[in-house]
């Protein structure tokens, strides 16, 4: 093995003076994993003296310290004569010390990157591992952080504001994605299109802040009815779109019956107002002469129209025919 992955251990003695004032941890082991040397970090971290805990089995003074995985760490540094690693991104610590740094107050406990390293004695044998404990609590909070705000961007970068659905673009994707899934397996799925019925009304009469009340009702009352696997969007100003995966036309039409029902039946209260109002919903199984998720959402639009021709406040399902009518 090459010679900078060991260390003589007779040769260690003289650097402990100084690995002691490092803010590094570092532990000595035996091949029957007793501690050996302990340093004034570790001692300071897990406030163990030196005395107390030479000669004694790590995991004995750890319980916590996952023994088998640890074990074959250790073990496989005695046998190849080679290093061994561990981030804190595959294991946050390996110690449980409480983290006390001010910057990173979030953090309960240090984040820890660990590396095991083997001793060569004077004969040449590896009686010895020594442990070397880094804390990164420090960039690994920050990457977390990053992360997460990055998570919260993409969220927002898909959400509607107003409804918190998915917004147009997103529940775009979704729809090509669903149709896609649909062509390649040749299942059965059903798209929803929905507005508010005379919505230029309600803003014209109550004015645009009642307006989006009654938008944010509507998404509510939309996202009760939900089930897990549909995918619901704000499409544009007043117009919902729902995928409802899995769905023939006949069970879309029975979701969209009961979403009529729950928004017929609520009154939406803004100050001093009570508006009530209806919606009409437009429903297009996908079919296999679909060729593109456009025309699944034009079937669907086309099925709306006609709902706006009789009536309102109805259910459609989209049939060959209806194209003809126009917009």
């Amino acid at each position: 093995m090459p010679s900078e992955t060991k260390l003589d251990i007779s040769e260690f003695h003289w650097m402990m003076d100084m690995l002691q004032t490092i803010d590094v941890g570092l532990v000595v082991l035996n091949n029957k994993h007793q501690v050996q040397i302990w340093n004034s970090f570790m001692e300071n971290h897990s406030g163990l003296d030196p005395a107390d805990v030479k000669g004694k089995v790590l995991f004995d003074l750890f319980p916590e310290v996952p023994r088998d995985w640890f074990c074959h760490k250790i073990d496989s540094v005695f046998q190849l004569h080679s290093r061994a690693f561990t981030t804190w991104e595959q294991r946050p610590y390996v110690f449980k010390f409480k983290n006390y740094r001010t910057i990173t107050g979030t953090a309960d406990f240090m984040y820890q990157n660990i590396t095991i390293i083997p001793l060569l004695s004077l004969n040449g044998a590896v009686d010895h591992v020594c442990i070397l404990v880094y804390d990164v609590t420090d960039a690994a909070t920050s990457k977390a952080q990053l992360e997460q705000a990055n998570q919260k961007l993409e969220i927002l970068s898909r959400t509607d504001r107003l409804t918190q659905l998915f917004n147009r673009g997103h529940w775009e994707e979704c729809l090509a994605k669903e149709f896609k899934r649909c062509q390649r397996s040749r299942l059965t799925s059903s798209l929803i299109m929905f507005d508010i019925d005379h919505f230029k009304k309600v803003n014209d009469t109550y004015g645009h802040q009642a307006g989006d009340e009654v938008i944010r009702v509507t998404s509510q009352a939309l996202q009760d009815t939900l089930r897990q696997t549909d995918i619901a969007g704000r499409y544009g100003g007043e117009e919902f779109g729902v995928i409802l995966v899995d769905t023939n036309a006949q069970d879309a039409y029975a979701f969209a019956e009961r979403l009529r029902e729950r928004i017929e039946a609520l009154t939406v209260k803004y100050e001093a107002l009570e508006i009530n109002y209806t919606i009409s919903i437009g429903i297009s199984e996908i079919a296999s002469d679909i060729s593109e998720y456009t025309l699944w959402l034009e079937h669907a639009d086309i099925a709306l129209y006609h709902c706006k021709r009789n009536g309102r406040n109805c259910s459609t399902v989209y049939q060959a025919g209806m194209d003809g009518e126009g917009h």
